[in-house]
């Protein structure tokens, strides 16, 4: 016989396909028998169809293609003959799906066969259907699979529920005519056909709430008394699995007892007793225990409110925890994670055992509980779990420290009871994970260390004290060396002193070595060499005598490869030989920062600061009251020009554009000094023509935000304080105006005198309930100047809080925003906010004025930000 020839048993088939040493073999063989198979179809070949679809169906599985026999299938599904039925059938639901839309064709043949008098034949037909059944299909044969739910026989009413599952996924309008079947399928005693029903209910609560409402009502008491018949029954060989009577019931049951008492107080009442029995007897020395234990915890969490069971359920999953089997653990802290939400207090009764899975050697299980940990830490157990978690630290593997070390900085900002705690706990994690500190963490900890005035001495001692043991930790070494450049002299002379330390000596030299070692150490980024450049040229006033010690240190970085360090080397020499009546002014502490800002723009909580209202105390969106003299220019991605507009003055300008500090600094001595223009130091640091002043200016405030554009490190005013801390710019009376040093300062534009209206008021925007009107009108002789009165209007039922307008103009024009006449806006109509604008257009005549808006309020303290464009001014402005 031809091995290759349709009748080729598929025994030898297999065997010829195994005996195969290369791939490409296997192709070969495979297509010759395929060659024969086609050629058997093309011949109507009847005697070997089934033969050859089982073969092809083997080659299937290999994964080759076979949509060339699918037809076959259908051939022998439509046969007189069980065993050809069966191949066919078989072939029908491996070789097709319910895509195929060759499947049409076969609707017919399973209608004949579901209503066949050989039960056998109407098996498969129901096996066929449940698996491949397409919403079409499922329209069509529901009513035969509706009354076989009915059948004599059980295996035939177990397929038929199978099916209707099916049936009620692909077509959900189709589940009433399935509720009394599926009820009366509760009362069956095979539990082959009962565990069908009961899944088949469950499906049908999804699918329809009228099917919940009659289980509840109908069903809940008969559901209870099965499951309490299968938790009590006596040993019976053909259902126990370790000791216990059908699990995969029990489960079952469970399940749809969670569903109908979810939500329901009734149904939860009914099914208690029987909950808390299934909890107390359950063993749980044996898989199968633990998984109806399992069901049970999530069906007691899940029904309406019962103290004790919740906590009978919450000692379970505790037990769970000291499992051996990792996969319990992991479910109970999944389950834990879920039931924090709903008993807290019960959950904290275990967290010794959570915190021991923190520290287990499967990595998810270790990954969970840390998230769980998180989850119960409050301020009353903050300081015990930390100090645990941190000890840990100590410990634990490379992989797992970053995760780690992120959720502990995390708690310790969320729940720190006092500044001095917090500071600590902050040194110890950058001592022993300091080089998975993520950066914003570092630079919170510089926020709360400038806040805490009263710490000052003690935190730089600290630092100190960690960075003789930890230098190698890079965040530690950051912190520490803007500590000692802002705080020398109180290590020195041990200012400061709390009961709790001992007393230090550290003389000026010592502060000078660790500065030098961050710099030459290896190890260190160019990130912690250029902020101890700046700390060098601040000891370098605090500390005279090192004053050459320094200079020597600083310039041996004149030569340094990169770019960044050796800018700041030239500059702060430069300083220190050429500018010694400014440089004690210069390297002035820093003033405190705005904790509270700082925060909100961690969290994104703020918008970015745009032009608005001077003078006034403004309301941000976080609800942090902050002056706002002066403040910042954004664009707000106008798409017109890439260029910021001038505010009103040269010295917010500056600001503007480089993010500079520019208020006084405070005086730590106690001296007053005179206020300078900041913009006299610049030109005075960038060797232009300008007399030297005095002023308040830290050096690291001008020359790293000078860098800042086109510098590859960041500077200290970016690293440690982000440029949403900068302060407002402040400008001296009578102070010159700026020069043309960075594309043109311009002086403030002039006030109009007259408000003589000449253009009709526009509706510049308008979106939902809120609505902005602008007057518009043009003071004598001085056609480029245009007054713009903007009143606000609130059409919705809601108060307006907060309320705040941004606006932002292309480079040709200038803006001026005055105050605001209030920042509550009513409701309903009922008032409006009114604020004056000034735009001056140096194209005037050439370009039409454009502006882009942003608008800030809260509705029920929900922060709320509308933004648009304004294009429709009339023509002459």
């Amino acid at each position: 016989m031809n091995p290759f020839s349709s009748g080729t048993r598929l025994r030898d088939m297999i065997r010829a396909i195994r005996a195969c040493k290369t791939a490409a073999e296997e192709r070969g063989v495979v297509r010759k028998e395929c060659a024969a198979i086609r050629a058997a179809i093309n011949e109507n070949d009847n005697d070997y169809r089934h033969r050859n679809l089982a073969k092809l169906m083997f080659i299937h599985m290999l994964g080759y293609p076979t949509h060339f026999g699918q037809m076959e299938c259908l051939k022998l599904i439509a046969s007189s003959e069980f065993p050809e039925k069966r191949i066919g059938y078989l072939g029908l639901m491996l070789l097709l799906d319910e895509r195929q839309e060759v499947l049409m064709l076969v609707t017919n043949s399973l209608k004949q066969d579901l209503n066949h008098s050989n039960q056998y034949i109407v098996g498969l037909a129901l096996c066929a259907l449940g698996n491949i059944c397409s919403a079409e299909m499922a329209r069509d044969l529901a009513p035969e699979v509706e009354r076989l739910l009915q059948f004599r026989d059980p295996n035939t009413r177990k397929k038929a529920a199978l099916c209707a599952i099916r049936i009620i996924r692909k077509v959900p309008d189709l589940a009433e005519n399935f509720i009394n079947p599926a009820a009366a399928l509760l009362k069956e005693k095979h539990h082959g056909v009962l565990i069908t029903g009961v899944q088949l209910c469950t499906d049908l609560c999804k699918a329809s709430v009228d099917a919940l409402e009659y289980f509840r009502k109908k069903c809940t008491e008969g559901l209870v008394k099965t499951l309490k018949d299968v938790a009590n029954s006596p040993y019976a060989p053909e259902y126990d699995i370790a000791g216990i009577t059908d699990p995969f019931l029990h489960i079952r049951l469970l399940k749809l007892l969670r569903v109908l008492g979810q939500g329901d107080a009734d149904a939860s009442d009914l099914m208690n007793d029987i909950l808390a029995q299934v909890a107390t007897k359950t063993e749980s020395n044996k898989n199968a225990g633990n998984a109806i234990l399992y069901e049970c915890v999530e069906t007691i969490m899940s029904i309406e409110d019962n103290g004790g069971l919740r906590v009978l359920a919450i000692n379970i999953l505790g037990r769970f925890l000291s499992n051996r089997d990792n996969n319990i653990r992991y479910v109970a802290l999944n389950m834990l994670m879920k039931a924090i939400t709903v008993d807290a207090q019960a959950v904290q009764r275990h967290r010794a055992t959570i915190l021991e899975c923190v520290k287990d050697s499967d990595a998810s299980i270790r990954k969970r509980a840390l998230e769980l940990v998180y989850l119960l830490i409050n301020e009353s157990n903050v300081k015990p779990l930390t100090k645990e978690l941190i000890d840990y630290l100590e410990v634990s593997d490379q992989e797992f420290k970053g995760d780690l070390t992120a959720k502990i900085c995390s708690l310790i900002a969320k729940f720190s009871p006092e500044k001095i705690w917090y500071i600590d706990q902050m040194l110890k994690v950058l001592s022993e994970a300091g080089n998975f500190v993520k950066d914003e963490v570092w630079h919170a900890l510089i926020v709360v260390i400038s806040n805490a005035s009263d710490l000052h001495g003690y935190t730089v001692r600290a630092l100190y004290r960690a960075l003789q043991t930890s230098v190698e930790q890079e965040s530690l070494v950051r912190v520490a060396v803007w500590c000692i450049g802002e705080y020398g002299d109180m290590l020195i002379k041990n200012v400061g002193m709390l009961d709790i330390e001992d007393p230090i000596t550290v003389t000026e030299s010592d502060a000078v070595d660790i500065i030098e070692l961050a710099i030459k150490r290896h190890t260190s980024d160019l990130t912690t060499k250029a902020m101890s450049l700046i700390a060098l040229l601040k000891l370098s006033s605090r500390f005279p005598p090192c004053s050459e010690r320094i200079q020597d240190i600083i310039v041996q970085n004149r030569g340094n490869l990169v770019l960044e360090l050796q800018q700041r080397s030239i500059e702060f020499n430069s300083i220190i030989q050429k500018h010694q009546n400014i440089r004690s002014a210069l390297v002035e502490r820093m003033p405190v920062l705005d904790e509270a800002t700082f925060i909100g723009r961690r969290a994104g909580s703020m918008p970015p600061t745009v032009s608005t209202s001077s003078g006034a105390s403004l309301n941000l969106p976080n609800g942090v009251a902050k002056p706002s003299a002066a403040p910042l220019v954004d664009l707000l991605d106008l798409s017109l020009d890439d260029a910021p507009a001038p505010s009103s003055s040269g010295g917010d300008f500056l600001q503007d554009l480089l993010g500079v500090d520019l208020s006084p600094a405070s005086n730590q001595s106690g001296t007053n000094q005179a206020s300078k223009a900041g913009t006299d130091v610049l030109l005075d640091l960038l060797s232009i023509e300008t007399p030297p002043v005095q002023s308040s200016l830290s050096p690291p405030d001008v020359l790293s935000s000078i860098q800042d554009n086109k510098s590859p490190v960041a500077s200290l005013e970016e690293l440690a304080l982000p440029s949403s801390l900068s302060g407002q710019a402040t400008t001296p009376v009578g102070a010159s105006p700026m020069m043309d040093l960075l594309d043109g300062f311009v002086s403030n534009p002039p006030k109009p005198e007259n408000n003589g209206s000449v253009y009709p008021s526009v509706v510049a925007f308008e979106s939902g309930a809120l609505r902005i009107t602008f007057d518009f009108s043009k003071p004598p002789g001085n056609p480029q100047t245009t007054s713009i009165q903007a009143t606000f209007t609130n059409l919705s039922p809601n108060v307006y809080t907060d309320f705040i307008f941004q606006a932002a103009v292309p480079k040709f024009l200038q803006l001026h925003l005055d105050p605001a006449s209030s920042n509550t806006l009513p409701a309903t109509g009922n008032g409006s906010i009114t604020q004056n604008l000034r735009v001056t257009n140096s194209q005037h005549g050439k370009k039409s004025l454009v502006m882009r808006i942003r608008i800030a309020y809260k509705i029920n303290n929900k922060d709320v930000l509308e933004e648009g464009q304004i294009s429709n001014f009339p023509r002459g402005l």
